[in-house]
């Protein structure tokens, strides 16, 4: 997930935990940020390419790596967080610490400014905070879900003008999210926005009933 500079303003004072990838700007928040093991997979997919057909390399080294941290993910993936967490940090903390002596020794032999050299910069620059999942279980291994759930607006937003501007950006944010929340409790976003807006000139003081959760349409 990718945060445009125009929106920064209204997302520094977010708390807790933020999956993200590598862009620098969301240094700026309060947030802890979390890295995306996705982000890191696709630098080596992207090395993985550029090696010669039909040729195995480092980049195929690093991906079965990362497929090892997804199989535990797998394995646990309905297990409550406190399990999760406890399952992460005896099979997958093994697993990440012998990746970074890998990533260590093959950054001394690999051209820096090669796909698979980038690939390995990258991982090693972001390493603490890939490896903030493993002690908190109600973190993913990777912000998928939310790269999923924004694409649409990805895809439309050169037609989005308005989103030029802070007011924009952050008008257009606090949409998506009653948008992307109302789907997520089982409403029809049209339907919930109109029942808001029907609420809201009833009883503009009051919004906690309107919180999806708390929203049931017939």
């Amino acid at each position: 997930m990718t945060i445009k500079p125009a929106v920064l303003d209204s997302v520094q004072s977010i708390s807790g935990s933020l999956q993200v990838d590598g862009y620098a700007a969301y240094s700026q928040t309060d947030a802890t940020l979390a890295g995306c093991w996705a982000h890191a997979r696709r630098k080596f997919k992207e090395a993985e390419i550029s090696q010669p057909k039909g040729k195995m390399g480092k980049a195929n080294v690093a991906l079965n790596h990362i497929l090892k941290l997804y199989r535990v993910e797998g394995l646990n993936k309905e297990k409550p967080f406190a399990e999760k967490q406890q399952q992460r940090q005896i099979h997958s903390q093994p697993l990440l610490d012998e990746f970074h002596k890998w990533l260590t020794k093959s950054q001394q032999h690999v051209p820096p400014k090669s796909s698979l050299g980038k690939a390995i910069s990258y991982s090693l620059n972001q390493w603490p905070k890939l490896l903030r999942y493993i002690d908190d279980g109600r973190l993913n291994i990777d912000n998928n879900r939310a790269e999923r759930a924004i694409k649409p607006f990805v895809i439309g937003r050169k037609n989005w003008l308005f989103a030029n501007t802070a007011k924009g950006a952050n008008a257009s944010a606090i949409l998506y999210s009653m948008v992307e929340t109302a789907k997520s409790n089982g409403l029809l976003p049209f339907d919930y926005l109109m029942y808001c807006l029907e609420q809201l000139s009833l009883r503009p003081e009051a919004l906690e009933h309107l919180l999806p959760w708390n929203v049931k349409l017939g």
